[in-house]
């Protein structure tokens, strides 16, 4: 019975109440997270950084991670380095292994109340020595005792005999009678010369010297014969090697640095692996090597918390044929593997069919970056047809990522969605992501990643944005379903837009319903996952083929809308989140609670901001056309939901009755038009900015119909827009 060292309650086993267990810091000095207790605060040392937080040693072998959701800060504000010592709350210990950290204030021994050691065997002050320690102490002092009984028992008893006088001689003159000739040895041997005991004690000595020259003369042999180089196998083969010696060869694809080794991961043409290389506690291993470099390792495959990891015996840095024999081999396996073999539209689509080709290109170019270990970044609105298509993406790419790497947290380190506030990669978003990438990069020896944006970076709003990428010779794919500039061409790697490339399709395209195309060409494995996404992509009139696909999937009209409407709440919400786990409990894994529950306040938030819009706005008839009017700064809640481009469409919908009809939000400087007619916002904009000259206006997302101006002008800019919309008609 022990008792807390905070208040001296009496306790089971351990050194600290119930009430107690968060006042205490920890070093946790056992070998398995589940040896770790919830709630408790522990000590560790900084493993390295990551896209969604930090790697905390708790002790060798035991590594959590901190993720960026449980910091009180921004991630790239953290002033933490590898090998630094923090203090992290353990948050809880997943089935496979993973420890969850949460953020402590408390960085320092003194702002505890006290610290213990937590050992398997149990707890005790730092001072204070371990069950173990015990053990082996009691184990000591019972050796010691026993010696001193034998002293005891040789004092008590008879001397020993004294030694003979042909052994005093021996000892007397060691040199004399090692140096003695066999022959004059043996032939005093004959004459009868020396005791019994002393032929005795003669012969066993020859007897080992003779083995131990054959033992010299084996191992000298031994030593002469080069010993087989280990076999090159395969990364993807060590799964089933575990405990054994292998040779692996590949290219270093990044490289970071622990508080005990140094952490390679290293790609051949079948996958990636981590390679531990240690010389000292946080000391880099072999800095000449660096990503992008060939080299060749032999080690031995181990577990590590439950992945596959190589520790280094040798790891050389390859130059000349060898390294081109490595890269030509890498080559070749990503030209086999990255591309597609084809493309099969979602229910026939024949507008997606004709963009078969850009879309094979685009699918290869995710399938290489994949292959290439090159982090993927996907960029798309926050709206439900954004989301749809960015999940549909990551639907496809996230089981290749884990075929490809043996961490089990590959596919948060090499994929990211980061959904934008609007359909416009801007110079905010670009400058986010190039600050990001650039520090992963020098920091974490990272590979620069490939852009895939979605919904966004087609218009040349997005011009800026992508140029910053270019600087850095960053590949950007961009996938958009509804605008696109033909200037945009130059800009990106790969654009698929069937506007661009005058696609002749029936009816309007999504952007879901496109990219979902895309990720069964980029996974086909995930087809049947993706069946209902087109559907749930549209906010009204949906494609008759698509509707009848989500049917088929098990999702009739009434489950369609339910997640459309859920994920259009939840887009709105966190919006520069992804939401990963929330998404796809939504979109593919959800029984129907969770998606009816979140649509009924979606509806309810919805009803109720439409009703007061609908109350206070103005209608005017201007050259035939009606205009429905809304003052959206002082008739919306324009900080929460639903958002203004949101509510003036629903707003459009129910007003619109198939008469040159047009509805126009005004806010303070920003403007959003909705029509009956398929009116160009660009020709609205330029026209509008005649009537208005000194109103600066110009267009800010033409996907959005979206128009901005110089506040002081507003009611000339309301004018002229209205005007300019009339003409249009």
């Amino acid at each position: 019975m022990g008792s807390c060292i905070i208040c001296g309650t009496d306790v089971g086993g351990g050194r600290v109440c119930d009430s107690h267990q968060e006042d205490v810091a920890f070093d946790f000095r056992g070998d398995s997270p589940d040896d770790l207790v919830p709630s408790r605060f522990y000590r560790g040392v900084v493993d390295g950084y990551a896209e969604f937080g930090v790697f905390v040693d708790l002790a060798p072998g035991v590594t959590g991670l901190l993720h960026r959701s449980e910091l009180d800060r921004r991630l790239d504000s953290l002033d933490w380095e590898p090998g630094d010592d923090v203090f992290v709350q353990v948050k809880g210990v997943r089935d496979n292994g993973n420890v969850d950290l949460g953020w402590s204030i408390r960085q320092a021994d003194r702002e505890f109340r006290g610290v213990l050691v937590q050992e398997p065997s149990g707890e005790h002050l730092p001072d204070e020595a371990s069950g173990d320690d015990v053990e082996e102490s009691e184990a000591d002092d019972d050796a010691g005792a026993a010696e001193s009984a034998d002293e005891d028992e040789t004092e008590a008893g008879t001397e020993p005999e004294a030694p003979s006088e042909e052994a005093e001689e021996a000892d007397a003159e060691p040199s004399e009678s090692q140096s003695t000739d066999a022959p004059e040895a043996d032939a005093a041997a004959d004459e009868g010369v020396g005791s019994d005991d002393a032929d005795a004690s003669e012969e066993p000595a020859s007897e080992t010297t003779a083995e131990d020259e054959v033992s010299a003369e084996t191992a000298t042999d031994e030593s002469d014969v080069d010993e087989p180089e280990p076999e090159r196998v395969s990364i993807t083969s060590l799964g089933d090697a575990i405990g054994d010696s292998v040779r692996i060869e590949g290219e270093v694809v990044g490289v970071r640095q622990t508080g005990g080794p140094t952490v390679f991961e290293v790609s051949d043409a079948t996958g990636a692996v981590d390679v531990a290389a240690f010389v000292e506690p946080g000391v880099r291993a072999h800095p000449d090597v660096e990503v992008g470099d060939a080299v060749r390792v032999d080690g031995e495959v181990e577990s590590h918390r439950g992945d596959v990891q190589v520790e280094s015996e040798a790891l050389v840095l390859l130059d000349g044929e060898d390294a081109e024999t490595v890269r030509r081999r890498l080559a070749e396996a990503l030209t086999d593997e990255a591309r597609p073999e084809g493309l099969q539209p979602l229910a026939g689509d024949e507008t997606v069919a004709e963009l078969a080709d850009d879309l094979l290109d685009a699918a290869e170019a995710v399938r290489r970056a994949v292959l290439e270990s090159r982090p993927i970044v996907v960029r798309h609105p926050a709206t439900a047809d954004g989301y749809v298509a960015g999940a549909a993406v990551e639907r496809a790419v996230l089981p290749l990522i884990r075929d490809e790497h043996a961490k089990s947290d590959a596919e948060y380190h090499y994929f990211t969605r980061r959904p934008l506030d609007e359909p416009v990669y801007g110079m905010d978003a670009a400058t986010n992501d190039a600050t990001r990438m650039l520090q992963d990069r020098d920091r974490h020896d990272e590979k620069l990643p490939l852009f895939l944006l979605v919904g966004a970076g087609s218009t040349t709003e997005s011009a800026d944005g992508i140029d910053l990428l270019s600087v850095y010779g960053v590949d950007a794919v961009v996938v958009d379903a509804a605008v696109a500039d033909p200037e945009t061409r130059d800009a990106v790697d790969t654009l698929v837009s069937p506007e661009l490339a005058d696609a002749d399709g029936d009816e309007t395209l999504s952007t879901g319903a496109l990219v979902a195309s895309l990720a069964s060409a980029i996974n086909d494995g995930v087809r049947a996952d993706l069946r209902h996404l087109p559907a749930v992509s549209y906010w009204a009139d949906a494609p008759d083929r698509y509707v009848d696909l989500a049917r088929d999937a098990g999702y009739d009209a009434e489950r369609v809308a339910e997640l459309r409407e859920a994920v259009a709440l939840e887009a709105y919400y966190q919006s520069y989140q992804d939401k990963r786990e929330l998404i796809a409990d939504l979109l593919f894994s959800d029984g129907g609670d969770l998606a009816a529950h979140v649509s009924e306040q979606f509806r309810e938030k919805l009803e109720a901001e439409v009703e007061t819009a609908d109350a206070n706005v103005v209608t005017e008839a201007v050259d035939g056309v009606e205009f429905a009017l809304l003052d959206t700064d002082g008739y919306t809640h324009r900080y929460d939901f639903p958002p203004t481009p949101l509510l003036l469409d629903d707003l459009h919908r129910r007003r619109a009755d198939g008469e040159p009809f047009a509805t126009v939000g005004v806010g303070t400087d920003e403007l959003y038009v909705r029509t009956t007619a398929d009116v160009s916002v660009r020709d609205v904009a330029d026209r509008a900015a005649e009537l208005a000259p000194g109103a600066d206006i110009a267009t800010a997302g033409v996907r959005e119909g979206k128009i901005e101006f110089l506040s002081g002008e507003r009611d000339a800019v309301e004018d002229a827009v209205v005007a300019a919309v009339s003409e249009s008609f």
